[in-house]
């Protein structure tokens, strides 16, 4: 059976168990005492414009016209997610299934994986905390969300943590990296919530190389603690990127007050680049989110990134954190910063309409493809968002 037949073959199956199940709210697809399945996903429509788009600098307008050609926010994306519990032991046996999708012609993210955003299995309950196995999110990358900008959630729990998509503000993820990206192949997680609003993480990747337990691997340490008022999370970083080492470390929180929350943050990385010596970059966020009553809500942030000796690719761009700058033959050293804002309506709890630009500015010798050779470049979107 092809992979495309597989997907049909999965989504028919799991739409033919919620028709069977007596409906659910929230998207279940069937629940029982100890058995317990759900279908849910989300979509994100950007209609934008962005200058510079090609080497004559000319704009480019029409869906999802961002520099990854992705919705502004959040990748469209389906998914599965699951419990069974056995009540003696107190354990829950969790999964999660989620792929994302291209909405402007339906394709893939990543064609090659049917479940390209999660597919892992775990334990849960409230003495051992969560621990997965499988594709899923860098610890670092979840201990870092509260700061790193205004969208996600002000606190840090054991759920996956959300950043916004590709545009020229989330580039501060790619520090909380590891050896396969932003998110960990052949990953082991432990999360824990303790009483008293500390939160603790431990991730592990296996590189699953032959003769060597470190090459391709990733660990990471964070810890996290929160009020009702305020956040303070960070984590340390190591990876073995083709048996070269990087390492990062952030720190950061967020503050409310009345109707205001503030976010800052700090990241720092290293990385082995062989005879091209060592990268190091400094980066800084600083945003703010205003939720006055009603239903808008308004987004503010600039973000500082200043590499020195980053290696660059065969275009003169400056490769991504974590990514392999050993065969490399020229480096770069410069500024990123981008100035961001939005406006979101919410018609509900589940949907959104939203307007949202930003700004980039690039200095010294940090050069980026989207730019197409320029030194700046502005991107203004207009977007809906619903999740079910």
């Amino acid at each position: 059976m092809s992979r495309q037949s597989t997907r049909i073959a999965l989504a028919i199956a799991v739409l033919f168990a919620a028709c069977s199940a007596q409906a659910q709210p929230s998207g279940i697809a069937y629940e029982s005492p100890n058995f317990g399945i759900r279908l849910y996903g989300l979509i994100d429509a950007t209609i934008g414009t962005i200058d510079h788009a090609n080497a004559a600098g000319d704009r480019k307008t029409g869906f999802d016209a961002t520099p990854s050609s992705a919705p502004w926010f959040s990748g469209a994306r389906w998914g599965i997610t699951g419990r069974r519990t056995f009540s003696d032991e107190g354990l829950n046996i969790i999964f999660k299934l989620e792929n994302e999708y291209l909405l402007k012609d339906g394709s893939a993210d990543d064609p090659e994986a049917a479940f390209g955003r999660d597919a892992w299995i775990g334990v849960q309950n409230d003495t051992i905390g969560k621990l997965t196995f499988g594709r899923q999110n860098t610890v670092a990358r979840d201990f870092a969300q509260n700061y790193g900008d205004p969208y996600g959630s002000a606190n840090v729990t054991l759920e996956e943590g959300g950043w916004t998509n590709s545009n020229n503000f989330k580039q501060l993820i790619f520090y909380a990296g590891s050896a396969s990206g932003t998110r960990y192949n052949n990953g082991v997680v432990w999360k824990k919530a303790f009483n008293g609003g500390l939160t603790a993480g431990l991730g592990y990747q296996f590189g699953e190389q032959a003769g060597s337990l470190s090459k391709g691997s990733t660990q990471t340490v964070a810890l996290a603690y929160g009020t009702d008022t305020f956040n303070v999370s960070g984590f340390v970083n190591h990876a073995n990127v083709n048996s070269h080492n990087h390492d990062s470390y952030s720190l950061g929180g967020n503050v409310k007050f009345g109707i205001v929350r503030l976010n800052g943050g700090y990241f720092h990385y290293k990385a082995d680049q062989g005879a091209l010596g060592d990268r190091s970059d400094k980066a800084y966020t600083l945003s703010a989110k205003f939720a006055p009553p009603g239903k808008l809500d308004y987004e503010l942030g600039y973000q500082l990134m200043k590499a020195n000796n980053a290696a660059v690719n065969g275009g003169g761009n400056v490769i991504n954190a974590f990514a392999d700058g050993s065969a490399a033959t020229a480096t770069a050293t410069g500024n990123r910063s981008t100035f961001y804002g939005s406006v979101f309506y919410h018609l509900d709890t589940s949907t959104e309409v939203y307007v949202a630009a930003d700004h980039l500015k690039l200095s010294g010798g940090y050069h980026q493809a989207s730019t197409n050779g320029f030194a700046n470049q502005t991107e203004l979107g207009l977007g809906i968002r619903l999740r079910f």
